[in-house]
């Protein structure tokens, strides 16, 4: 007789387990956040935002019934990434899961570009994600579990046509291999880490007003005819941190609306 023993919507539970996610305030973060609440996680809610977004996103954490904990830190700081991760722990429970989500971007022809805003960029969208995986697998290896997923971008894959951001392209690419390779570091030491490479997504610095001509380019120019909604990220982010991809590791996940099929 098949073995029907296993209970497929259980597989997406995260009741009793703690994450923490980077670039909370806002856009992907945030909404990540609040989902991985909603699915029954504690969240540490890790920002260097000061306009509220952190208690937006704490609000809505205990509107879905879970504990939250607001930590203004900077992602390119290592130290400041131990701590959180030590209070995270202190206050929530041990660490099991996180997203780095924190990032920026922008543009520059790369013969004008100033080697600050090349690296600026490179320090929070790579080395940023770096530090946070590394803070946040000292503790999961030392508990023998734990999966993380970092944002990069489908920027990561492809070359944006009209966009003169190699720095950004670069940056998100780095994140991609980083991440299999410490997927790979850590694969016999219980820690999963995978990526999610959005497409073109309605975040609050894709749509401001003067933005419009700019995203009707990217609608067009995507095969589903729209821009991702945050909410879709949400999805792939509980997929890969769940029972459900327990042999999921070192992959890199399209949520691009078939872009990159083109």
């Amino acid at each position: 007789m098949m073995d029907i023993t296993l209970n497929a919507p259980k597989l997406f539970d995260l009741s009793g387990q703690v994450a923490l996610v980077t670039g909370a305030g806002s856009g992907i973060g945030q909404r990540i956040a609040i989902g991985l609440a909603q699915c029954g996680a504690d969240v540490a809610l890790l920002d260097r935002r000061t306009d509220g977004g952190l208690a937006e996103t704490a609000e809505a954490v205990a509107a879905a019934g879970r504990k939250s904990l607001s930590l203004a830190a900077d992602v390119t700081s290592g130290p400041a990434l131990a701590e959180a991760v030590a209070r995270t722990e202190a206050e929530l429970g041990p660490l099991s899961l996180a997203v780095n989500a924190a990032g920026i971007a922008n543009a520059n022809p790369a013969e004008e570009m100033a080697e600050d805003q090349f690296q600026t960029l490179m320090d929070i969208n790579l080395k940023g994600v770096f530090l946070s995986c590394q803070a946040e697998a000292r503790a999961m290896l030392a508990h023998g579990r734990g999966a993380i997923v970092n944002i990069a971008s489908m920027s990561g894959v492809i070359v944006n046509r009209g966009l003169s951001q190699c720095h950004y392209n670069a940056s998100k690419a780095g994140v991609i291999h980083m991440s299999k390779s410490m997927a790979m570091e850590w694969v016999d030491r219980g820690v999963r880490v995978n990526t999610i490479s959005p497409g073109y997504t309605a975040t609050p610095m894709n749509t401001r007003p003067e933005m419009v001509h700019q995203t009707k380019l990217f609608e067009e120019q995507t095969p589903m005819g729209r821009m991702a909604s945050v909410d879709e990220m949400v999805g792939p982010a509980v997929f890969l941190l769940s029972d459900a991809a327990s042999f999921v590791t070192g992959v890199d996940l399209l949520v691009d609306g078939g872009f990159c099929c083109w």
